[in-house]
């Protein structure tokens, strides 16, 4: 039984004006370029004001309507249920990683990890640890500020350079953010395209496993030689409390429960824990949580304007249009699944962020595999894969700017040694080119 879809599909032939009607994703790459490069990189846009003067756009293009419809159009978007759904998932998302972080689990995550390694695997150490703590808690950005500064620091004795091991914590972290059920790509790949996340990390799990082991091989055979002395460090009780809500999140995602159950009791359970370990008081629990719900605004903001910008898009006929255009030459799943791929990969290359580059191509994506008999499974797979592929390689986005920082090194050192994207783009064309995995990809 699938997840109900973020958008529902179309079926209607192109209107006169989809061009004209499309024209909002293009103010929104120009914006992007132009705000970035004022303020110093396309990363550093602002992206609230990119969506919201794309937006004023949209409504000023769609003719012949009075304002207050084009008002309840765009309304219809930023406030649909399946949205409104996504946004409740947001929050407690944001809830559980701020309330994890404060409890110690994210610290206690990586020295565990670390800490069952041996020493002479430092440098695939680093990428285990990194793929691990990135699927636990969801996020790249979080999983390179945890991990960086901690290996970094491995670097002059271990004799291996700060920047491939950089990269491999950087590689890590966009295994989990691919993979991982709170992670928000995920949340939003599987939301637009209709499939539960139990069944979108099967597929997508199938589809990159060979990625992360190749990779793995690298850092092996690159790292033979060089080892580090890791102090003894005993694990004690409470430190495995603190990753006990990590571990309960994967079970009851993999059983099927649904993710807003999920979450909830997550939350409960991480809080619990917190008290019992004394990491945080009642107040320090409820503080915690807030902070994690407030650092999600920006996120909720942006999906209810795409959401809202993608209403009137598809209200002048442009979601029509773009499909027809796509798709005139396209004949076959596979077609349609390179087509969902490109359009997610040149997205992210101008919005420098793989959450809004798949909300930006959701509904796109979920007509295009409704016409083409694309797998929704598969082609939420494609959105989350490519667009932290991009993401990985982009010495402009927020992640590789975050690991240069803290490594102190340029962002153009790391992308040499960042195996695992280059080898999840790969492996994710060839999956698609030879139709695999079999069991989600029709001939």
């Amino acid at each position: 039984m699938s997840a109900s879809p973020l958008y529902t599909p179309l079926h209607r032939k192109p209107r006169r004006h989809g061009l004209l009607a499309l024209s909002p994703l293009a103010v929104m790459a120009a914006l992007f370029v132009g705000l970035g490069l004022l303020c110093g990189g396309v990363s550093q846009a602002p992206v609230l004001i990119v969506f919201v003067l794309t937006a004023c756009y949209s409504l000023l293009i769609l003719r012949g309507l009075p304002l207050e419809i084009r008002l309840n159009c765009f309304a219809k978007g930023a406030g649909a249920p399946e949205m409104l759904m996504m946004l409740w998932i947001f929050i407690l998302a944001g809830a559980f990683a701020a309330t994890a972080k404060a409890m110690g689990a994210v610290d206690a995550a990586v020295s565990m990890t670390l800490a069952a390694l041996p020493p002479s695997m430092l440098l695939a150490g680093v990428f285990i640890a990194a793929c691990l703590v990135s699927f636990s808690i969801g996020t790249s950005v979080g999983t390179i500020v945890a991990i960086v500064p901690v290996v970094a620091g491995l670097a002059e004795p271990s004799g291996i350079g700060v920047a491939t091991l950089t990269a491999a914590a950087v590689g890590g972290a966009f295994f989990g953010d691919n993979l991982s059920f709170i992670s928000d790509t995920t949340i939003v790949a599987t939301r637009t395209q209709g499939c539960l996340l139990s069944d979108k990390f099967r597929a997508n799990v199938r589809i990159v496993l060979p990625a992360a082991l190749f990779t793995l091989a690298i850092y092996l055979f690159v790292g033979q030689g060089h080892t580090y002395a890791v102090a003894a460090t005993d694990i004690t009780l409470n430190e495995w409390l603190k990753v006990l809500p990590y571990v309960l999140v994967v079970v009851l995602a993999m059983s099927g429960m649904n993710v807003l159950g999920v979450l909830l009791i997550a939350n409960v359970v991480t809080g619990i824990a917190g008290l019992f370990t004394g990491a945080f008081s009642g107040a320090g629990w409820m503080s915690a949580a807030t902070d994690g719900i407030t650092a999600m605004g920006e996120l909720i903001i942006i999906s209810m304007l795409a959401g809202g910008l993608l209403e009137i898009i598809r209200r002048g006929g442009g979601i029509t249009y773009l499909i027809h255009r796509l798709t005139r030459r396209v004949r076959t799943t596979r077609g349609a699944e390179l087509t969902i791929a490109a359009l997610v990969s040149f997205t992210n290359l101008c919005t420098a962020n793989n959450t809004v580059a798949i909300l930006s191509v959701g509904r796109i994506s979920y007509d295009i595999a409704e016409r083409y008999g694309v797998d929704k499974r598969k082609s939420a797979s494609i959105l989350d894969t490519f667009s932290c592929a991009v993401q990985g390689l982009l010495p402009y986005g927020a992640q590789l700017l975050m690991a240069a920082g803290l490594a102190a090194v340029s962002p153009m050192e790391i992308i040499p040694a960042l195996y695992y994207p280059m080898l999840t783009a790969l492996v994710t064309l060839i999956a698609i080119l030879l139709r695999l995995p079999r069991k989600y990809s029709a001939n």
